[in-house]
C-alpha cells in the first residue's frame, strides 16, 4: 500500500472525528442532516456489513438514489468496503440501468425506496445479486440490516491502482486520480471548513465528486436536488450558503 497517498476513504473521512457533530450533509430533498462522527460511523458499519454479506474487492457497486444524502452513504460504503462506486443518473431509463449494470458487472445495486421497483427489474435483467434499500422495500435488504452486523476488517486499499468509482463519462477512477479530479474541482473556489455548499446539479457521479470534495475540506453540503425540491434563493439566506453548484460548470462564490 502507498502510504505517501491517502485512499479517498481517509481522504473525506480522516477529521471526522475532530469535527464530531459539525453538520457535514443537509438534504432538503430527504429533510435528513447528518454530522461528521455520524456519517462516518454509518459508513464503517455499513462497509463491514457488506463485506460480511461477501462483497469483494474491486466489485462495481451501482448507486441509485433519489437523494445526496442517500448518494454519499451508498457510494463511500462501496469504496470503503474496497469495491467501485458506481453512481447512476436516476432520470435514465430502466433500460439504460441494465446496459450501465451489465457492462460494469456490477454484483450489488443501492437505491432508495422511490426508486426500488425500477432497481429490482434492472437488477433482475443483470448480474445484479443483492439490492440495498435505504428503507424497507420488498425483494431488497435494508441498509438498516448492514449496520447492524457484527463487524469484520475492512479491505486494504492500494490508492494508486485501485479504482474506487465510475465518473458520468464511463472513466474508471482510482482513488488517487479521485483525489486529483477534487484538487482540481476546489481549484477556483478554494473550500475550508467555514464554507457552506449548495448542490443543485443532478445526482449522478458529478455530486458524488462534489460531495467528496466537501466532505474532505470539513464544509457543509446542503442537497437540493432535485432542484425543485427548493427555492435557491431562499435556501442560499437560510443556510449562509457560501458555494454553489449547478452542475453546468465548477463550483462558484456567492
Amino acid at each position: 500500500m502507498d502510504v505517501a497517498t491517502p485512499t479517498l476513504t481517509h481522504e473525506v473521512f480522516g477529521a471526522a472525528t475532530a469535527h464530531g457533530d459539525r453538520p457535514a450533509l443537509v438534504d432538503l430533498h430527504g429533510g435528513r442532516v447528518y454530522g461528521y462522527r455520524r456519517l462516518a460511523a454509518e459508513v464503517a458499519a455499513a462497509a463491514s456489513g457488506l463485506v460480511r454479506r461477501g462483497a469483494r474487492p474491486d466489485q462495481v457497486v451501482g448507486v441509485l438514489a433519489g437523494n445526496a444524502t442517500t448518494q454519499t452513504l451508498a457510494v463511500h460504503t462501496a469504496i470503503a468496503a474496497g469495491g467501485i462506486a458506481a453512481p447512476i443518473d436516476p432520470r435514465l431509463p430502466v433500460e439504460e440501468v441494465v446496459r450501465l449494470l451489465r457492462s460494469w458487472d456490477a454484483r450489488t445495486l443501492f437505491v432508495t425506496q422511490d426508486l426500488a421497483p425500477a432497481a429490482l427489474r434492472a437488477a433482475d435483467a443483470s448480474r445484479v445479486r443483492q439490492v440495498v434499500c435505504f428503507g424497507p422495500a420488498d425483494g431488497t435488504l435494508d441498509f438498516a440490516e448492514l449496520l447492524a452486523l457484527a463487524p469484520v476488517a475492512l479491505p486494504e486499499v492500494d490508492p494508486r491502482g485501485q479504482v474506487a468509482m465510475v465518473l458520468r463519462d464511463g472513466v474508471a477512477v482510482t482513488h488517487a486520480g479521485m483525489l486529483a479530479r477534487m484538487a482540481e474541482l476546489d481549484r477556483p473556489v478554494g473550500l475550508d471548513a467555514s464554507d457552506v455548499v449548495l448542490a443543485t446539479c443532478p445526482i449522478d457521479a458529478a455530486l458524488a465528486t462534489l460531495g467528496c470534495l466537501v466532505l474532505a475540506r470539513g464544509a457543509m453540503l446542503v442537497g437540493a436536488c432535485p432542484v425543485a425540491t427548493a427555492d435557491p434563493a431562499g435556501t442560499c439566506q437560510d443556510f449562509g450558503v457560501t458555494v454553489t453548484a449547478s452542475g453546468d460548470g465548477p463550483p462558484r462564490r456567492v
